[in-house]
This record gives structure tokens, C-alpha cells and sequence, in this order.
């Protein structure tokens, strides 16, 4: 995935590091060969491939974040949608090397033309997906914290019920640390910026961060960070420099930050608010940094 992971638990008597290491290593590698439009013998990869009018039968994991997706664009509109591999690409954000930044209208009508959430056929009961021809999946909004959720199960298998997981910084917190505090975590902010730290208590929660300062390219003066909104084609231009969710899955919470963050500052905090998500957003303001909550969020801080 590119990034790093780390785990802190309360070790049980005669546990095996070494082991445990081991299989949150291979549970890790099952997801990549799942999940990573960067490596071409995956599962997704596979299906990104496939001809048009070709069902797969999609591993139960990877059928499970798919939909997951699925149900968000919906739930969002399509602020978030599992469907972009065409236009991650296209803008250089995906495996394959893009040919002109900024990419041409035609070209992102047409990338946009390829995707689309609604284009993406899923049979529950079979656990497959129709390739309608030219659709790639890139999951890059969810897989991760989906992994973050993958390793805490091994964790709560292994009997290690007191721990913090964190991939790429996407925490996962259960039960509490040897000294009876909950796992405290600080809310990542974008760098530089002059904001009060807020910290919060990750016990059963997890925690996830979008933010347009992880990876971006300039052109002309103008900066394009890797968030894309499906519904324009293009990466964001809505003054959202960061989105932070807490939610009891850190799947759910990597995805709805992305989401709530392609909705913008109205209409991301309604979105929020309505659902009941705890959602922090910050804004580039015109005297600096701004912040926004929902209610929720506001509430965990009391």
C-alpha cells in the first residue's frame, strides 16, 4: 500500500511476538492480493481486466468492501465511488503513468464515461460482479482502512483485546492501554497549520484522515491534490484542506472522510450531521485555516 503499520497491544502471558508478527504480515498480504490495482495478478486487477459482459466471482473480502463502496456512492450520491480507476490514471494518481496533467476535457469525459458506480453490477448472493466493459475499480479510499479492521480481527482472534492499530495513519483502538487510559490519539492536521490540538480516546473507534496535502502535482501555479470527485471528473476545488471521521469501522470511517470531503463544507457537515457521523473538517479560509464539525463530533469532545 505504499505506507507503513504499526501495532501496540497488551501482550498476553506467553505470547509469541514473532508469531503474531507473522500472521498480521500474511493477513496484510491476503488484502494486497485482493485489493491493489498496483499489482497485476490481484483479484481486483483481475476484474479491471476482464472483458465486457464477464461476471467474476470476487474473493468474500473484496466483495464485501466493493459493496460497501457501492452503498456509499449511493447513500452520497456519488461523492464517493469505487469505479474511478479510468480517472486515477488519467490524472496520474493510479498505476498507470498519465500522458498530459492536466489531462483534456475529452479525455476526462470519456474517463468519466468508462466508470461510474451505476455502471458496476453486483450479485449478492453469488458474491460476483459484472465487468460492463472498460470499468476499473481502484479502492484506495477504503482498502485501507478495511486492512486497519483485517488486522484488529487478528488480533481480537488471538485473544489480544487491548490494542491500536495504524496503517498509514488510519487507527483502529480497542479496550485500554496497560495503564487504564484509552488509546489516546491526536487528530492529524495539514502541515503547518496553526490549530489547537484535539485528541481523542480511540476505545472500540476508529479514526481516519483525507486530507489534499498527502499527495498532489502543480501546474501552472495551481495545485491538484489526489482526491478526485467523480461526479466532475477532477480533483477537488472546495477549499477542504482535511476531513477526519470516527467510526466504530475504520473501513466506513477511511471511506465517508473521502466522501464527506468531495461534498465540501455545506454540504459534507449536512451530510454528516444528518447521517449522525462524527466528522471534523478543515477549510483553507481566507485568513487561514477554518474549522467545521458536526454535532457528533462536537459531542465527543465534551
Amino acid at each position: 500500500m505504499g505506507t507503513r503499520w504499526s501495532v501496540r497491544f497488551v501482550a498476553l502471558p506467553g505470547f509469541d511476538a514473532g508469531r503474531l508478527n507473522r500472521t498480521i504480515v500474511d493477513e496484510l498480504d491476503a488484502v494486497i492480493a485482493e485489493m491493489s490495482h498496483w499489482e497485476a495478478g490481484s483479484a481486483i486487477s483481475r476484474f479491471n481486466a476482464a472483458p465486457a459482459g464477464c461476471w467474476l466471482t470476487l474473493p468474500p473480502a473484496l466483495f464485501h468492501v466493493v459493496q460497501a463502496g457501492v452503498l456509499l456512492a449511493e447513500a452520497t450520491g456519488g461523492a464517493f465511488d469505487p469505479t474511478v480507476g479510468v480517472l486515477a490514471d488519467l490524472w496520474g494518481f493510479g498505476p498507470v503513468a498519465a500522458t498530459t496533467l492536466p489531462p483534456p476535457d475529452d479525455a476526462i469525459a470519456a474517463a468519466r464515461g468508462s466508470g461510474g458506480w451505476r455502471r458496476l453490477e453486483l450479485d449478492r448472493y453469488a458474491r460476483r460482479a459484472l465487468q460492463p466493459g472498460g470499468l476499473r475499480l481502484d479502492l484506495s479510499g477504503i482498502a485501507k482502512g478495511h486492512a486497519v479492521d483485517r488486522v484488529a480481527g487478528v488480533l481480537a482472534a488471538q485473544g489480544q483485546s487491548d490494542a491500536l492499530v495504524e496503517i498509514g495513519g488510519e487507527l483502529r483502538g480497542t479496550g485500554l492501554r496497560p495503564d487504564g487510559q484509552p488509546w489516546w490519539v491526536a487528530v492529524e492536521m495539514p502541515p503547518g497549520a496553526a490549530l489547537p490540538p484535539i485528541r481523542v480516546a480511540l476505545h472500540g473507534l476508529a479514526i481516519a484522515t483525507s486530507g489534499d496535502y498527502r499527495r498532489w502535482f502543480g501546474h501552472d501555479g495551481r495545485r491538484y491534490a489526489h482526491t478526485l470527485d467523480p461526479r466532475s471528473g477532477r480533483p477537488l476545488d472546495n477549499d477542504v484542506a482535511s476531513v477526519t471521521v470516527l467510526h466504530g469501522d475504520c473501513m466506513m470511517a477511511d471511506a465517508l472522510a473521502t466522501a464527506i470531503g468531495v461534498l465540501g463544507p455545506v454540504a459534507g457537515i449536512r451530510y454528516a450531521t444528518e447521517a449522525g457521523i462524527a466528522a471534523f473538517m478543515i477549510l483553507h479560509g481566507r485568513q487561514g485555516y477554518e474549522e467545521r464539525m458536526s454535532p457528533a463530533f462536537a459531542t465527543m469532545l465534551d
